[in-house]
């Protein structure tokens, strides 16, 4: 049993992540915490100027209460949102807050997933916690 696990969470992929939020709640420890994460990537610097006034704002926001709907009916799951390049975001944040075990969604590889690597791939290759990874 682990006492803080992370479930990863990608909302533009619209998942549903109840398999990830029930594999977590069973392999919980008593008193122990589950996060959800996901993780924004960054607006390249020569776009940014570019982007609406408040457009980053808004974006956190929408985020924030795209991350609450999925998490919707979950008891005691806390949601974080980080902006990062996602698989090292994930092991970062894994790191930085004493993650014991990662519960992550693969999708099938596709051919160009051979040669660039999915976000789980490099979750399970760099991640120092146990990963539970999710077909």
């Amino acid at each position: 049993m682990y006492k803080n696990i992370l479930i990863a969470v990608a909302l533009e992929h619209d998942r549903d992540i109840s398999g990830s939020i029930e594999i977590a709640q069973r392999l919980l420890a008593d008193g122990g915490k589950i996060t959800a994460l996901h993780v924004m990537e960054p607006i390249s610097g020569y776009v940014e100027p570019y982007l609406p006034e408040g457009h980053r704002t808004k974006r956190q926001s929408e985020t924030e209460t795209a991350l609450a709907a999925a998490l919707e009916g979950a008891k005691d799951i806390a949601p974080a949102i980080v902006e990062g390049h996602a698989g090292r975001a994930i092991v970062e944040y894994a790191d930085d807050h004493g993650i014991d075990c990662i519960v992550i969604a693969s999708h099938r590889p596709e051919f160009q997933d051979y040669f660039l690597g999915s976000t789980a791939s490099r979750v399970v290759r760099h991640a120092a916690a146990a990963v539970h990874v999710i077909r």
